[in-house]
């Protein structure tokens, strides 16, 4: 799967209201009842509701798995695009960007976002279906299918009883999802763990399809792919035995005779399959596992589908020195025998695209003369000189209206060409990056994005990509921590996952440029968790936590990372957090015990502070509020929003305010800078709206507005949010999964 950030489930209680209709003041007396006392906090005006705001995504290009292609065979220029945790876009031609479709979703539907399969019907062109659900887990919801009447401009939704995985392990294969050819009226949905479903009515309601012959399994892969041939519709089985299937002419289905045996690794799991009008031929791809990562052999296969007759078309056979499967299959709508595959999970020559004009009998590696241009994102350089043709490419499509038009997804980017050598990337409005850390620093850069699999951005421009892709020296995978320095911005710290090399680094030019610590504990390749650097920048603490959530004691620097000691005082795994303005003060939350730690010592001891808070949830989180020594606000999930001006010493409840996840800081509405920093939050305040929203206030939390709207809400935005220093108003928000979303007042 990919690093995506998982909301974390609320305790059960019994008989527990659902969360949008807890009463305001039962929450506030709740969370008041169980803290140090303080001063009574201010009663909550009711304030306007909300404040229109013009949204946009900050420019990366892409930076996640493109599970999905799907060309329109009847309309030109139109095709479709669907990720593993990013929702699906509508491809406009005219502007040689993607449109996003599922940004509506919100809060409660964050499961949806990931797109198990999608379906255009050829004969009748504005119609789009999609199939939704982000995990099959017992802890993940159902599913859904969208139905669309207009190209996604607007939906209707249909819940089903079943859960979809969409960033589980064969989401690259497919389509799972199919108008059948002979009714469009009759749409095929292959789940991974409930059969075949049915529906006769263009998906309004779904049943399952009793004739289907193979047995489902709660832990297989199920219907792997439906594809057309014609009036037939064929089915891939992931999970042992017949591996594919067909609709027979006197109902049901029956194997497909002849067919690869399922019980060779070569031809175990049917990937994908595209059919060839033109002479009649069905093309599968194989793998011995559903991929992406793991397969170690494949084949991909033709079949006649007027005489019966299989043929092996395989470009080259993985060997034991040369491991790897097939995955994406593609066919020439105006050019007959013209076939295009794709390998995956070659790490070794690396993956390519084999393209055949003769049925199978002859392929040319499009790699080997390919001309790669990533100046347009240029983290695809990976930290370095030259980007990669591509891995995880499971997504293949040719442009029926154009046969040197070729795309293919990668688990970053989707490739395109238009003359068969140079390439390109076709991901202009297609941001999929799980947003860990936002810094808008007071100069400099206008963003510093932490983010998942792809590191540390530097956002010179939020309107182009980074101009100096990744943050190297060293690159990371997922980034866990990011912090300035607020007494010297210009000083930054991050750590993260290693790419072989350090796992923490610093910046003495507002991470335009970094250098590693010049060492390191022994814990940090392993367990890197998130830091945070003193005001002045002179210390450094560094807490640590291993990807199964084991938490380990944290590290202290006084040298800037030259030499480490352990903080036995420091509660293991936790967050810390420097004061703004005094940097001997460090503070961290104890989410096991719902307790503060306060450090007035440089972080070299902690002591506790307020204790009796929430607790339980590694997701609770403090944050420091700029400007201020002691000013500290604690977001507790459906526990509320809590507030300390001591230090951490004593909280209060925020009143009102039912709901807090994330909480950051912008420009004061003042003028001058003796105003209190406006307050950014994903939260639930009632007198303002009834679910999560993302919300701003002015006043130091007595009131909030709505800043976001019903087509803005991108299913969990839990993780990060902050405002920013410069212009009153302006608010950067990361998602799991769509980027970094960053509005101005309208």
């Amino acid at each position: 799967m990919r690093a995506s950030s998982v909301p974390q489930p609320e305790p059960a209680q019994e008989n527990a209201p659902r969360r949008r209709t807890v009463l305001a003041g039962a929450a506030a007396v709740t969370a008041a009842a169980a803290l140090p006392l303080a001063a009574p906090a201010v009663a909550a005006a009711r304030p306007r509701k909300s404040q229109p705001h013009r949204w946009r995504t900050a420019a990366i290009g892409g930076t996640g798995f493109v599970t999905g292609i799907l060309f329109h065979p009847a309309v030109r220029g139109l095709a479709y695009a669907r990720t593993d945790i990013g929702g699906a876009y509508r491809w406009d031609d005219g502007r040689a960007r993607w449109t996003a479709l599922t940004d509506h979703l919100g809060w409660d539907d964050w499961n949806l976002l990931g797109v198990e399969a999608m379906a255009v019907d050829p004969a009748h062109p504005d119609r789009l279906y999609l199939a939704l659900g982000t995990y099959a887990q017992s802890w993940a919801g159902p599913g859904a299918v969208l139905r669309s009447e207009d190209r996604g401009a607007s939906w209707v939704r249909t819940d089903l009883t079943v859960r979809l995985g969409a960033n589980e392990d064969g989401r690259g294969a497919g389509e799972r999802l199919l108008v059948d050819p002979r009714d469009s009226e009759t749409l095929w949905l292959g789940t991974r763990h409930d059969g075949l479903l049915r529906s006769t009515d263009r998906g309004a309601t779904w049943a399952a399809d009793t004739s289907f012959p193979a047995a489902a399994s709660a832990s297989g892969q199920g219907v792997t792919l439906l594809v057309a041939a014609g009036r037939t519709v064929y089915a891939g089985w992931g999970d042992g035995g017949t591996a594919l299937y067909r609709t027979a002419a006197a109902g049901g289905w029956e194997p497909v005779p002849g067919q690869p045996p399922a019980g060779t690794a070569s031809s175990k799991v049917p990937i994908r399959a595209a059919y060839d009008a033109g002479t009649r031929a069905l093309y599968v791809s194989y793998a011995n596992g559903p991929g992406p990562n793991n397969q170690t052999d494949g084949s991909v296969h033709r079949l006649d589908t007027v005489t019966g007759t299989w043929t092996d078309v395989t470009p080259v056979a993985p060997a034991a020195s040369d491991a790897f499967g097939y995955g994406g299959v593609a066919v020439d709508a105006n050019r007959p025998g013209t076939v295009v595959v794709s390998t995956n999970n070659r790490w070794g020559p690396v993956d390519t695209l084999f393209r055949s004009t003769d049925g199978g009998a002859n392929w040319t590696s499009l790699k080997d003369s390919a001309v790669l241009d990533a100046s347009e994102t240029p983290y695809l350089r990976w930290g370095g000189e030259t980007p990669k043709f591509g891995w995880w490419i499971q997504a293949v499509a040719v442009d029926p209206y154009d046969s040197r038009h070729i795309v293919y997804g990668t688990g970053a980017t989707i490739f395109g060409t238009r003359d068969l050598v140079r390439w390109a990337p076709e991901i202009r409005g297609l941001e999929e990056s799980a947003v860990r850390q936002l810094i808008a620093p007071p100069s400099g850069a206008r963003l510093l994005s932490g983010l998942g699999d792809i590191g540390v951005m530097y956002h010179e421009s939020l309107t182009a990509s980074p101009s100096r892709g990744m943050a190297s020296n060293p690159v990371f995978g997922t980034a866990t921590g990011l912090a300035l320095a607020t007494l010297k911005p210009s000083y930054v710290v991050r750590t993260g996952w290693p790419s072989g090399g350090a796992a923490g680094a610093y910046s003495r030019d507002g991470g335009a440029s970094w250098q590693p610590f010049a060492a390191q504990p022994e814990l940090a390749a392993s367990a890197p968790g998130p830091v945070a650097v003193s005001a002045d920048g002179a210390t450094l603490l560094w807490s640590f936590i291993h990807w199964d959530g084991t938490k380990y004691a944290a590290h202290r620097s006084a040298d800037g990372g030259a030499t480490w000691a352990e903080v036995a005082t420091f509660p293991k795994g936790g967050t810390p957090v420097a004061d703004p303005l005094d940097p001997a003060r460090f503070y961290v939350y104890d989410t096991d015990t719902g307790t503060v730690f306060r450090s007035t010592d440089r972080g070299a001891t902690f002591t506790p502070g307020a204790g009796r808070l929430p607790s339980g949830d590694v997701q609770f989180r403090i944050a420091a509020a700029p400007g201020r020594s002691g000013d500290l606000w604690l977001s507790a999930k459906d526990h509320g929003l809590l507030r300390s001006v001591d230090g951490g010493l004593t909280f209060t409840a925020v009143a009102g305010c039912q709901a807090s996840h994330a909480l950051g800081f912008g420009r004061s509405a003042g003028k001058g800078r003796g105003g209190y920093p406006a307050v950014f939050q994903t939260g639930r305040v009632l007198a303002t709206h009834d679910d999560v929203a993302v919300l701003r206030s002015d006043d130091a939390g007595r009131t909030w507005v709505r800043i976001n709207d019903d087509s803005h809400r991108w299913g969990w935005t839990g993780e990060v949010i902050t405002g920013d220093p410069r212009v009153h108003g302006r608010v950067y928000l990361g998602t799991n999964g769509r980027g970094i979303q960053y509005a101005d007042p309208e």
